[in-house]
Formats: C-alpha cells, structure tokens, sequence
C-alpha cells in the first residue's frame, strides 16, 4: 500500500501535510496518527485517505478526495493519505500493519 510512508509527527507537520506538493509516486504516502479528520485546503491533486482507529483497523475509506474538501471518520485515530486510486482492495475492517 505505501512503502515510502511520511509521518507527519509535530503539529505543523500535520497541518501542512500534503500541501504544496504536485503529486505522490504510486508508493508514498503520509501518515498522521492522533487524527481524525483532514482538510483538502491548498491541495493541488485528489488523493484516497484511509481513516484507522486505534488499532489501525480500518474505519472508513474516502477515495478521490478532491482539493477544498473535508473528511472525518467516527472513531478514526490515524489517517492514510494516499495517491488516488491505491486504496483499492481496502475496506473497512482491514487492519494495517507498520513495517520499518
């Protein structure tokens, strides 16, 4: 699913996130842990977030997010975020694993 996986640690981090970026390769993505909700402001492309609890299992799936949009998941504790269109063959219930 991602093999190049940022985390977006500090608070800044999580607020700038994605922005100002022009795209992700086929194999990166970011992850924000202590986060339920994102924004799509200043967002140049859509991208697929994967909201997971605290157990990384997953909640919900928003695929194709389009910039200036807003997303959030009951119970989400981490969020995904992913180039459009490589959340496929996930759904809710999945669990993710983090790998070094």
């Amino acid at each position: 699913m991602c093999a190049r996986c940022a985390i977006a640690a500090t608070p800044w981090q999580r607020f700038v996130g994605l922005m100002g970026r022009a795209s992700l390769d086929a194999d990166e993505g970011m992850l924000f842990p202590r986060t339920g909700s994102i924004h799509m402001f200043f967002m140049r492309f859509p991208i697929d977030a994967v909201f997971c609890d605290r157990d990384l299992r997953v909640v919900k799936v928003a695929r194709g997010l389009a910039p200036w949009r807003t997303a959030a998941a009951r119970g989400a504790k981490t969020v995904v975020e992913l180039r459009a269109g490589a959340s496929a063959g996930i759904e809710p219930g999945d669990r993710l694993v983090l790998a070094d």
